[in-house]
Formats: structure tokens, C-alpha cells, sequence
């Protein structure tokens, strides 16, 4: 190990006939020890890549490398879990964003770039989705009650049979390869129609409504 390389110590002297075998120091033994803590923590700082909790058998207080980045590109602020009622964004590129379990009622995302992001149990009341990138999100088991989907791209979008759709605009919205239940696609198709800008997709057929 090149820390260990680095570290030498010099040669006991040779001892001297009829002499007392040297006592080993204690503080020498400690102070070794403390200088080989700090060479084995400058080179794990110094490593990027190290991710874990160091625990050596000196003794100095543990060391935590640990990164926490929640939620996402979207100012490096937590969006799961997180009450969003009402927040606007709208336009913004939030691709992959995690908004498991969060409130999102009445939230404007209107136009925004949700490629692969997670709704996952998310309550969507009322949101705007209008006109948003919403191919291969994921909706399982979210509250879309309400919400407006009008104009969505909602290509390979994840679904199950509790997410809610109630009430929701879908003029214009695009569900290619969106894997409904029987009932939730019978209900969609009533309230199916409109063609899709971006796809250029009627909403009907992405549907498969007879």
C-alpha cells in the first residue's frame, strides 16, 4: 500500500549487551497510529469514488463519504415525497425527476420535459400537464384525477389499474404503448379526441378505440 510505503520508520538500535530489552512507548505506538489514520484519510478524501464508511483499527472518529443529491436535475432540491401543491414548472427540463408520493395538486407543468420521470403514488389533482414530454413516465398507482393531459406526449408511459384518470382532459393526448386496463381504456375512449401536435397521433386511435 503506498501510504504504508511512505511511512518510515526508523531501525530500533541494536541492543546492548546485558542490557534491558527497550520497553515499547505507548505514545510511540499511538502516535504511529495517529499518523497513519491521517495518511489513510488524506488518500480516501482525496478519492473520489470512495462512497462507504472507513472504520480502521486506529482510533479516530469514523469517517463519512457520503453524497446525497435528492430529487433530481431541478435545482438539486427533493421533489419526492414532498408537498408541491401549486408549484409552477412549467417549461422546465426535468427529465428522470423523482416525484414518488408527492402532493402535486393544482402543480403547472405545462410544456415541460418529463422523459422518464416517476409519479409513482403521486397525487396529481387538477395538475397541468398540457403539452408536456411525459414518454415512459411513470404513473403507477398516481391520482390524475382532474388533471390536464391535453396535448401530452404520453408514449410507453407506466400505468396500473389504481391509477385514477376521473375526470381528466385527454384531447390531443398521445397513449402509444401505454398498457391500460380494459375498464380504464373504455373509460378514456368516451372522453377521447384530438390529435396529438407533436406526434401528429389522434388520440382515439392511440387508444384503440373501436
Amino acid at each position: 500500500m503506498a501510504i504504508l510505503g511512505a511511512l518510515k520508520l526508523a531501525p530500533s538500535p541494536p541492543a546492548l549487551a546485558g542490557a534491558a530489552p527497550p520497553e515499547t512507548s505507548t505514545p510511540a505506538r499511538s502516535s504511529v497510529h495517529f499518523h497513519l489514520a491521517n495518511a489513510g484519510a488524506a488518500a480516501l478524501v482525496a478519492d473520489p469514488a470512495v462512497a462507504f464508511i472507513v472504520r480502521p483499527p486506529f482510533t479516530y472518529p469514523a469517517l463519512f463519504l457520503l453524497s446525497s443529491q435528492g430529487g433530481g436535475p431541478y435545482g438539486k432540491q427533493v421533489t419526492r415525497g414532498q408537498d408541491l401543491t401549486g408549484k409552477d414548472f412549467s417549461g422546465l427540463t426535468l427529465v428522470k425527476q423523482d416525484f414518488k408520493t408527492s402532493i402535486l395538486r393544482q402543480a403547472n407543468f405545462k410544456g415541460a420535459n418529463l422523459l422518464g420521470a416517476s409519479f409513482f403514488d403521486a397525487d396529481l389533482t387538477s395538475a397541468d400537464l398540457s403539452d408536456a414530454d411525459l414518454r415512459g413516465a411513470d404513473f403507477s398507482l398516481a391520482n390524475l384525477t382532474k388533471t390536464n393531459l391535453s396535448n401530452a406526449n404520453l408514449e410507453g408511459a407506466l400505468v396500473t389499474g389504481n391509477t385514477s384518470f376521473k375526470g381528466a382532459n385527454i384531447t390531443g393526448a398521445d397513449f402509444t404503448d401505454v398498457p391500460l386496463r380494459d375498464d380504464q381504456r373504455e373509460y378514456l375512449c368516451k372522453i377521447a379526441d384530438g390529435v396529438n401536435s407533436t406526434t401528429g397521433n389522434p388520440t382515439k386511435e392511440t387508444l384503440f378505440c373501436s
